[in-house]
């Protein structure tokens, strides 16, 4: 049996009783940082072993931990902060468990995107969660595409990336479109901000450091239409 463990996002107590249930009851659990995670299990007296599972080493371990569970082990799996294989390790892992046969169960709980897109205010009845955008290659051809949809969108971005993205975003979607800029979420200088894209970059170009994990929900376009000329391009969403 594979469990798929969420983990705080910052708060510790954000964690469920089942989680610290499994955790207690797995035979080793695979973390993406060890030294992270000890200090969670310290937190709620977890003594169960914990062995790097990581962006740089997942290819070589799965099949180690796949010839584990078939021999009968119980094993978890969480990721830093948040739900693993939501912008994390872990889809690797569950798809070869999914192919192999292997028990697989995912606990729900703690992630990111879900209380910042409801905390922004703007619509969330239907929304498109794109996670990171490609850095280079790609992610003009991905603004585009978001900047059409007649749907909010969430997007995930780091510290030294949000003023750059902030203006792209302008670039694509018009300065006046609403989003949502949430920082450090659950954690002590959380920052939650709803207001037009250019107000939120010169909110943030204010700052002499951005600091923490970033989430932006953006609204979906007033007039809801789709240019022909991204239509003919991308499938409906």
């Amino acid at each position: 049996m594979l469990y798929i463990i969420p983990t705080p996002i910052g708060n510790l107590e954000d964690i469920t009783m089942r989680a610290i249930k499994v955790l207690k009851e797995c035979d080793f659990v695979l973390a993406e940082d060890t030294r992270v995670s000890k200090k969670l299990f310290s937190h709620y007296d977890i003594d169960t072993p914990l062995k790097a599972f990581h962006a740089h080493n997942e290819h070589k371990q799965l099949q180690s931990i796949l010839e584990t569970l078939e021999a009968g082990q119980i094993v978890g799996l969480i990721s830093d902060a948040g739900t693993p294989g939501i912008s994390d390790p872990g889809f690797l892992l569950s798809r070869a468990c999914v192919e192999a046969g292997i028990q697989l169960e995912c606990l729900p709980g703690a992630t990111a995107l879900i209380p910042a897109i409801v905390a922004s205010g703007l619509p969330c009845d239907r929304f498109h969660f794109e996670g990171f955008l490609p850095q280079k290659k790609g992610r003009q051809t991905r603004l585009k595409y978001l900047a059409s949809l007649n749907h909010t969108f969430v997007l995930y971005e780091s510290p030294h990336r949000l003023i750059k993205c902030l203006k792209q975003l302008i670039e694509h979607c018009g300065a006046d479109r609403m989003a949502f800029v949430g920082r450090e979420l659950t954690k002590m200088y959380e920052e939650k901000m709803t207001a037009n894209l250019e107000e939120l970059l010169t909110h943030f170009e204010s700052k002499d450091k951005i600091k923490g994990e970033l989430v932006l929900v953006v609204g979906e376009q007033k007039n809801g239409k789709v240019p022909k000329s991204i239509k003919k391009n991308f499938p409906s969403d």
